[in-house]
């Protein structure tokens, strides 16, 4: 007999989450590329209020007004401030989860509890680097000095994972192995979710 658990028909938000610098970004769009034929995967589109620059993330840019707006009208299922901006994540991420179809979304430690009050099937992905490697990535953007580089280093959020499924990928060295092991996460999981479920 197969299980009629609603939980055992909703797609899995895929949270990414870890430090600026170890490549959040850039093993997103790997994933991207890599599981674009994959109709029960997604990719969610943030609300963050910043110009676009068709270079980082692809985002939907709004103004502050607009983004306090949006929260009002309920417009997001998740939402944040960091680094002097606002994150938000739709709330149709919800609808398109109870249809099915998991989701991949670059979210945030310290705000990973309101992603687990909020979506019931949650999976951590993890992304980290050495320090090394990250404070290298960090100055070649250029958009931090090294004191402000050194502060951001030391932050540490702690006993964020507690409570969660977390998969950790290190990308300190070729991306192509680490985006192999971040997608194989991501499939792994996807495969426990859609095999029957005997009761």
């Amino acid at each position: 007999m197969m299980s009629t658990d609603p939980l055992d028909r909703l797609g899995t938000l895929f949270v990414v989450v870890g430090p600026s610098g170890a490549g959040k970004d850039s093993l997103i769009s790997e994933a991207r590329k890599t599981l674009a034929g994959n109709s029960r995967i997604g990719f969610v589109r943030r609300v963050i209020t910043r110009p676009s620059d068709g270079v980082t993330e692809d985002h939907i840019a709004v103004t502050e007004t607009q983004f306090r707006t949006m929260v009002e009208a309920g417009a997001f299922a998740v939402h944040w401030q960091a680094h002097g901006l606002n994150y938000g994540i739709p709330a149709t991420t919800l609808d398109e989860l109870a249809a099915g179809t998991s989701l991949i979304v670059n979210g945030s430690r310290e705000h990973l509890a309101e992603f687990a009050r909020t979506y019931d099937k949650l999976i951590v992905l993890h992304v980290t680097a050495s320090p090394e490697i990250i404070a290298l990535r960090l100055a070649a953007r250029g958009r931090e000095s090294a004191e402000d580089i050194m502060r951001r280093m030391a932050r540490q959020t702690q006993d964020w994972q507690i409570g969660l499924q977390v998969e950790t990928i290190d990308n300190s060295g070729d991306l192509h192995d680490a985006a192999h092991r971040f997608v194989n996460a991501i499939r792994t999981a996807q495969s426990e979710q859609t095999a029957p479920v005997a009761v």
